[in-house]
């Protein structure tokens, strides 16, 4: 039987852009500092928060044991009780091993950044972070990075030196494509994992709708299909400088994606209003819909600190869970 094609295994890569140019010195002492940057989060604050959020596919039958009082009596195994003429009792252990992939927005909205980082460094500590997190639980990580196509991919495997190898391969990408296909990036990054794991969507979700082949309808159906199979997370990376126009005047702004060029009057008000408005547009419909298909969003600023919004995704994790 012929599968589905978001069923069907992704197609081979050609050879990933990674390391071309880059000083390989420096890079090693990046890799070194974020590590150590993001270790610490992982080490006090993210393991345990991770562990008790994400959990496996199920539970698998371990022993059967002695009962004995205050286990439950619903895990009594009657055949081996009358066998033995005494209560015995089935116990299961959790299968804790899942597979997170990272699927990150390398375009080129993301080389931007006002204030302490550029977008594309910040995603690269959440990625850290994540990946740490993952491997200190014995989790498998990977990772996708897409433009305007796929252009890298790690396939998920266990271990602190893959996941360093990851934040190398993130440091050091130098990207093909300048724009954002998220409808492809995602259903590549889905149909690569082969069963059910957890889908961290990284990116500034900065992106033409309608236009290009990221059309919000190609981008709902992909998020569709990955959500049905995985636990989808998307983490948005924004800088304060795009929430709002600042009044300065006559501005020159280019986009960095497609390269268009326009010239704004900033100290119009009926133009600030405007932007605001197309920007709060945007924010309600990528909400709407991440709400719809019951899909978790962190909102993760270049200035602000990565513990907290990552800390409080995680509590709102577990409440969930809980109720």
């Amino acid at each position: 039987m012929r599968l589905p094609a978001f069923l069907r295994p992704p197609p081979p890569l050609p050879p990933p852009g990674v390391g071309e140019g880059v000083d390989t010195r420096e890079l090693l002492r990046r890799v070194r500092r974020i590590e150590l940057r993001t270790r610490r989060l992982v080490d006090t604050v993210f393991g345990g928060e991770y562990h008790s959020v994400f959990r496996g596919q199920g539970i698998e039958f371990a022993e059967v044991r002695p009962y004995h009082p205050g286990d439950d009596v619903r895990t009594i195994d009657w055949n081996v009780t009358a066998r033995t003429g005494t209560p015995h009792v089935k116990k299961h252990v959790e299968e804790r091993e899942l597979s997170v992939l990272l699927a990150v927005d390398m375009s080129a909205s993301e080389a931007f950044g006002t204030r302490e980082r550029f977008k594309a460094e910040r995603a690269a500590e959440v990625a850290a972070v994540l990946a740490l997190s993952a491997v200190r639980n014995n989790d498998r990580v990977g990772l996708v990075l897409f433009t305007d196509s796929v252009e890298h991919v790690v396939p998920p495997r266990k271990g602190r030196r893959h996941a360093l190898r990851l934040i190398r391969d993130l440091l050091a990408f130098r990207p093909a494509g300048r724009g954002t296909d998220m409808a492809g990036g995602l259903d590549y990054a889905a149909r690569l994992l082969a069963h059910r794991g957890v889908l961290f969507l990284v990116s500034d979700f900065v992106t033409e709708h309608p236009g290009g082949s990221a059309t919000l309808a190609a981008w709902e159906r992909s998020l569709r299909i990955a959500s049905r199979r995985h636990d989808v997370v998307a983490v948005r990376i924004t800088d304060p400088a795009e929430n709002v126009l600042p009044d300065v005047g006559l501005l020159a702004l280019r986009d960095p994606e497609s390269g268009r060029e326009t010239v704004v009057d900033s100290s119009n008000a009926a133009v600030r209003n405007a932007y605001a408005a197309a920007l709060a547009e945007d924010g309600a419909v990528r909400r709407q819909l991440f709400r719809r298909l019951a899909v978790d969003e962190i909102d993760i600023a270049t200035d602000g600190p990565l513990a907290r919004p990552l800390l409080a995704f995680f509590r709102r994790r577990e409440r969930q869970r809980i109720r």
